[in-house]
């Protein structure tokens, strides 16, 4: 996961997503190991741990978007009610969380990261992902990379 510098580095926020050949790897043991209870009991914890850090990954997630979007209403609540600095309380939330930029730089990078964002989201919004209906969704894990028993 890409981070820029002076950004603040939280775990419960980086998310690490499983790859195909992790999810094939896990299939193969599953398959080669079927007449063996005890190392599918194992894998299966495994996975149950690893949705458990998913599932509180995504709770902190959700909190740090409920206080971003409360900040953000505030501001312009605060903005419309004419108080003297109604920013006050966005950027007192991105300094919570060491995303306020400093240098002219780090000014530089936002902005050209917002230009990109909102083209990337304009071309979403024009052109959705086609779904098929006959083919499997595609479901994403977030967890570690595991070794799997031999």
């Amino acid at each position: 996961m890409n981070r820029h510098e002076g950004q603040n580095s939280d775990p419960a926020t980086e998310v690490t997503t499983m790859t195909r050949s992790e999810f094939d790897d896990i299939r193969a043991h599953i398959t080669a190991e079927a007449d063996r209870p005890g190392d599918l009991l194992r894998v299966a914890r495994s996975l149950l741990d690893d949705l458990e850090v998913a599932r509180m990954r995504e709770a902190t997630l959700r909190a740090y978007y409920l206080r971003l979007l409360t900040a953000a209403r505030a501001t312009v609540a605060a903005q419309r009610a004419g108080y003297p600095e109604p920013l006050t309380f966005l950027t007192d939330e991105l300094a919570k969380r060491g995303q306020l930029p400093g240098t002219e730089d780090e000014v530089n990078r936002v902005l050209a990261d917002a230009h990109t964002a909102a083209a990337l989201l304009a071309c979403l919004e024009q052109s959705p992902m086609r779904t098929t209906g006959s083919a499997p969704r595609v479901r994403k894990c977030a967890g570690s990379g595991r070794t799997l028993p031999h």
